[in-house]
């Protein structure tokens, strides 16, 4: 099977060396940017150390080699960093980097409709939700929405769930947690539905004599600020969101069926958010939307709002 990814920058090679590393069924990967040398150069730096992995072909090629590709990655476009989304009192977040990216997308997307139009499309280049609704027009009428997916609110899942374990003092692999809506700052974190072994965390909360509230903003903040942290110290978010991206990826190639927390187009909501999905070869098949209080089923409704506004500003910005 082939797959793409269109951007070699640092997520996009982040992408790369976990598809290779995880040893994920995917016979050629190919890596196309708007930069040939780079791309070059990133797949002759790995291709060495492949060798230790399963067999995989990885080189550099262009859209015209994304030819029967069953899923393409996009990566490419600018970042937090050199788009001045690292603010963390700006409510923008992420959304500051949407016009910019937007511009590449409608340069990328039909271009690899022409040679690929059965393929999935994976957005991960922030902010991936607006984009995602972005990449499904420009694919066209033709194409299924769950074949237009977003990276969305999986690696803020797993976020929340690590910060849970560490604070609870429990492996974060036992922690069942989800945060839904944008991968973004109006994302929703579903605290009446988190769990340990199938124990609230409420409950677990008061028998240690946490205060619930303090616990709540701390878990919060350094979850919807990870990226910002990140990048204070390394100037990109790329590993974490590289490994997500591999992780997805198998999910898609293997058909599992897996349930994850990811994007797509919604039409309840209107835009493309993130709710537990099934996904496989097809992409997204089926969503899930988990019970939720009153505070939770308000602010998912509030960030799709957001998101639906985002997509239109986008529009206007492009026909003006």
């Amino acid at each position: 099977m082939k797959v793409g990814i269109i951007g070699a920058g640092g997520v996009g090679a982040a992408c790369l060396i976990s598809l290779v590393a995880r040893g994920t069924t995917a016979c050629r990967v190919i890596v196309v940017d708007k930069n040939p040398a780079l791309a070059k150069g990133v797949v002759a730096d790995l291709q060495y150390g492949a060798t230790l992995s399963p067999n995989v072909e990885i080189r550099a090629g262009e859209y015209a080699d994304l030819t029967d590709a069953v899923l393409v990655i996009i990566t490419a476009g600018i970042n937090e960093k050199a788009g001045g989304a690292t603010n963390r009192s700006d409510p923008a977040g992420r959304l500051r980097l949407l016009d910019t990216n937007a511009g590449v997308y409608r340069e990328i997307v039909p271009q690899v409709m022409k040679v690929a139009p059965a393929a999935v499309l994976l957005v991960v280049t922030d902010p991936p939700d607006p984009l995602a609704d972005l990449a499904r027009q420009l694919a066209g009428p033709s194409v299924e929405a769950g074949r237009v997916l977003s990276s969305g609110t999986y690696l803020d899942s797993l976020r929340f769930r690590l910060h849970l374990g560490r604070h609870l003092q429990v492996n974060p692999a036992y922690v069942e947690a989800q945060v839904v809506g944008e991968h973004g700052t109006s994302q929703v974190f579903l605290w009446s539905s988190a769990r340990v072994a199938g124990t609230p965390v409420a409950t677990l909360l008061e028998r240690s004599g946490q205060d619930a509230a303090k616990f709540r903003q701390e878990v919060e903040q350094d979850v919807r600020y990870a990226n910002i942290t990140i990048i204070e110290g390394t100037g990109a978010s790329r590993l974490g969101i590289g490994m997500v991206t591999a992780r997805i990826t198998e999910a898609i190639l293997r058909d599992e069926q897996a349930v994850i927390p990811i994007g797509s187009y919604n039409e309840k909501y209107g835009a493309t958010v993130s709710l537990p999905s099934v996904v496989g070869r097809r992409g997204v098949t089926e969503i899930f939307e988990p019970e939720m209080n009153a505070e939770e089923r308000a602010a998912l409704e509030k960030g799709a709002a957001v998101l639906r506004g985002a997509v239109e500003r986008m529009g206007k910005a492009a026909a003006g």
